[in-house]
């Protein structure tokens, strides 16, 4: 399928979703979010794609927010509109099974901050600048971002990047563990498809069953989150990879998983 603002390859066992809107700083308008919907619903069903790499084209940019010429045109009721198809596009990223990577190349701000933290993993290069600057247009991140930055970081933290409005860099990002990993520009996109390549080489079910229970962590109790980790074990023993895994540990070699 073609897409207007997104450009998707696929490289071995991972596809590499770019937001394609350079001259814009590849900022989110109505039609890049129902492309991503759109792509994501359709790698979610595809089997052969176990791993899933998001970035922004450029340099200057993952993605610098929304358009701001489409939010000024919200009322009260558009604009609930907007944020619940927005919470909408973005849970499905965060819901996938399969990991998700955002490379971080440059600006992430707002909507852009948002869409990294729906990710699963999160690496950026030097020059990333992270913020939620959306007190500085009177209104209030409302693609999910928080709930998620305070769930990734904590309270406080949160609270001051979103009241102030502040960017961090990558380091700072590094540091309060909202990125995993900081590397130089030229060796960002490396760095993520090495590491998809190595989620690749694991077990497809475990993965899956893994995303799936790190997800519900924040949904429910300690107890039901337990006895969710327990039941997803369960699930993964009655594998071939399972039996293979360990069959190939005891046997001292590396194991030739079948993904089933």
């Amino acid at each position: 399928m073609n897409y207007q603002n997104l450009i998707v390859e696929f490289k071995a066992k991972t596809a590499v979703v770019t937001i394609n809107r350079p001259d814009k700083l590849n900022a989110l308008n109505k039609l890049t979010m129902e492309e991503l919907y759109s792509v994501f619903s359709m790698l979610k069903n595809d089997g052969n794609i176990y791993v899933v790499i998001l970035t922004g084209a450029g340099e200057k940019a993952f993605v610098a927010g929304a358009d701001i010429s489409e939010l000024n045109q919200l009322d009260m009721i558009a604009g609930r509109e907007f944020s619940e198809r927005g919470q909408q596009v973005f849970n499905l990223i965060e819901n996938l099974d399969k990991p998700v990577i955002a490379a971080v190349n440059g600006f992430a701000l707002g909507g852009g901050c948002e869409l990294s933290l729906a990710c699963h993993i999160r690496i950026a290069s030097q020059n990333a600048k992270f913020g939620q600057p959306e007190v500085n247009l009177g209104i209030i991140p409302g693609y999910g971002g928080t709930q998620r930055l305070t769930r990734l970081i904590n309270s406080g933290r949160a609270m001051e990047l979103i009241l102030t409005g502040d960017m961090i860099d990558a380091n700072e990002a590094l540091r309060i563990g909202l990125v995993n990993h900081v590397y130089p520009q030229n060796e960002l996109m490396d760095k993520a498809l090495e590491m998809a390549n190595k989620i690749s080489s694991k077990a497809v079910p475990a993965v899956r069953l893994a995303v799936k229970s790190v997800n519900i962590v924040d949904e429910v109790s300690s107890k039901e989150g337990q006895l969710y980790e327990a039941a997803m074990f369960a699930l993964c023993c009655g594998t071939e990879d399972f039996k293979e895994g360990t069959k190939a540990f005891l046997e001292k070699r590396k194991p030739e998983f079948k993904n089933k």
